[in-house]
């Protein structure tokens, strides 16, 4: 099966690169004013590149180095020192388990795009995500995935922590720097004004659906039995949350929308995530007939209760889909479905993780933001950042 692994993985890298590019700039692009599409676009396609080279570089051997701590991997492997063709990780070639492992360390970084759209400063978006993703998701991978403190073995013992494909590792800790950074940037001058493009925003949907076969999948890290069923429950889920959150939008305003509904189907997938290598059909089911109406709830709670603009929905939708399913993997365990989940080790991981991604969120923006403007001024916001910034626009209407 060694070749049906590698064949496996390497398709399962271009999807989740896929979800990153095109799927998740179209699906954020579509949703910003016209005269600021360009500048989601070349955010998500910037973050792609320099995360990929501080992965090579630094994150890596952070995350999976032979150090042998609880908290990080070391330097052994920066710019994957002493890894070759012939390296293996498990039943693949170790250049390959690093490739796969950069498209999510790409990712992540690229969902917080989502909070501070149509105000932030390009600068500041390339030293912010370089700095969180070394110092946040970098280290936070090691303690899950790397053999680390949260892992079997670890602080909880025997049982560590289950987090299949990310829920803890890429979902909380996007969500939660979401927040942290939609808090200090402060709420956009223009709030009301509708997605640009709603077409748009369900291509990306479409895209980050196709692509997360390979996000869920891709993580039994293998060709078999396990990965099917990863594949068959993310869907399932992602189906079941699209129709629950548009009956939910139904149900409280008389009318469904294309963009509420593409939005169910990222919190079905981001809520699979965590549990899709321990959970079956039916499971999935609950997991997203709940998701599409929680984390539409979580979206209004913190639009209009907290009064945060988390421009696109990235805490309602990835951070609170992954928290919820998180915790779900405990609760299936504990109702005898048998996955080995301890509650202690997954809540006490959610509430871990949480708190250091909130601290060194804070931290890193604060100190980013003494070296390169945070927030663009009150002239460029009205305009647009595409012709402020990038001297481009999306649309030429003379045409």
């Amino acid at each position: 099966m060694v070749g049906a692994d590698t064949a496996w993985i390497l398709v399962a890298t271009a999807l989740v690169l896929f979800m990153t590019l095109p799927g998740l700039a179209l699906f954020y692009g579509g949703l910003v004013r016209a005269s600021n599409v360009l500048s989601v676009l070349m955010h998500c396609y910037s973050i792609a590149c320099l995360m990929s080279i501080l992965w090579l570089a630094f994150g890596y051997s952070i995350a999976f180095g032979d150090a042998g701590g609880g908290i990080w991997g070391g330097l052994g492997k920066w710019f994957l020192a002493g890894v070759t063709a012939d390296s293996l990780s498990g039943t693949l070639p170790e250049v390959l388990f690093f490739a796969f492992q950069m498209t999510f360390a790409i990712i992540t970084p690229a969902l917080i795009v989502g909070a501070y759209v149509e105000r932030i400063n390009f600068g500041f978006v390339l030293l912010f995500s370089a700095l969180w993703m070394l110092v946040v998701y970098s280290p936070v991978v090691h303690w899950v995935w790397g053999g680390g403190m949260l892992s079997d073995g670890g602080i909880f013992g025997d049982v560590g922590v289950k987090d299949f494909a990310g829920g803890i590792v890429v979902h909380e800790t996007a969500g939660l720097a979401a927040l942290v950074v939609a808090v200090l940037l402060g709420a956009r001058r223009n709030r009301t004004v509708p997605p640009h493009n709603p077409g748009y925003v369900m291509i990306g949907a479409a895209m980050l659906w196709v692509g997360w076969f390979g996000f869920n999948g891709g993580s039994q890290l293998a060709a078999d039995g396990g990965a099917a069923m990863a594949l068959t429950v993310t869907h399932i889920s992602a189906a079941t949350a699209s129709l629950t959150w548009a009956l939910w939008e139904r149900i409280k305003y008389g009318k469904a929308s294309l963009v509420g509904v593409v939005t169910g189907t990222i919190a079905g997938l981001a809520s699979i995530t965590p549990a899709s290598g321990f959970v079956g059909p039916i499971e999935a089911l609950i997991i997203g007939a709940v998701a599409g109406i929680l984390c539409q709830e979580a979206a209004v709670f913190v639009r209009g209760m907290l009064k945060i603009d988390d421009t696109l929905d990235v805490f309602a939708v990835h951070g609170v889909g992954g928290i919820f399913g998180t915790v779900m993997i405990a609760l299936f365990n504990t109702l005898g479905f048998g996955n080995g989940a301890s509650w202690t080790a997954q809540v006490g991981s959610l509430v871990i993780v949480g708190a250091f991604t909130v601290i060194a969120t804070y931290i890193i923006v604060k100190v980013a933001a003494m070296l390169v403007p945070f927030r663009v001024d009150a002239e460029t916001e009205v305009r647009g950042l595409d012709l402020s910034q990038f001297a481009e626009h999306s649309y030429d209407l003379n045409s």
